[in-house]
């Protein structure tokens, strides 16, 4: 029985890529001249976090990583922005946490789209993913273009397609 998963991961290596960029961008910008702002990336935990000394500017090191995000083609719905808090000192700390996985109401939105739409699958939750299985390969596809046209708070990729 054809199936495929429906699954949202990221790619850490772009993620890191884009991060270096920002750095590269902060050492060269006018404004940032003389300032200590720092950007580093946890790749187990899944966490960047940076530090400046004005909220003002971490929101443009946000926006400038943002920017290299979309030029890198990371979905910025991946990244978790949190608030600038006081780190000691004069600094500001700010982090920004890396979402993978569908969680659960993702997931039990997703499930009761595709029982909405009348296409004749199943859909199932496994831990982080959606598995989706059908008949024919054409309701497969159905799905795929019914989920890529929703509006869902995570990106997601189909993988795993078996016939």
């Amino acid at each position: 029985m054809p199936s495929f998963d429906a699954v949202s991961k990221v790619d850490l290596q772009e993620v890191d890529n884009a991060v270096n960029n920002t750095v590269k961008e902060i050492a060269t910008r006018f404004d940032f001249k003389g300032s200590k702002t720092e950007i580093g990336l946890d790749k187990k935990t899944k966490v960047l976090t940076v530090t400046t000394e004005s909220e003002m500017r971490a929101k443009a090191v946000r926006e400038m990583l943002i920017g290299n995000l979309v030029k890198r083609k990371v979905d910025t719905r991946f990244m978790e922005f949190g608030e600038a808090k006081p780190a000691g000192g004069s600094l500001m700390r700010m982090e920004v946490k890396v979402k993978e996985g569908v969680d659960k109401d993702t997931a039990r939105k997703i499930t009761g789209l595709i029982k909405d739409s009348k296409i004749k699958v199943q859909a199932q939750i496994m831990d982080d993913m959606v598995r989706v299985t059908g008949k024919k390969i054409d309701d497969l596809q159905a799905v795929m273009r019914l989920l890529n046209s929703s509006e869902l708070p995570t990106p997601l990729q189909y993988v795993n397609m078996k016939s």
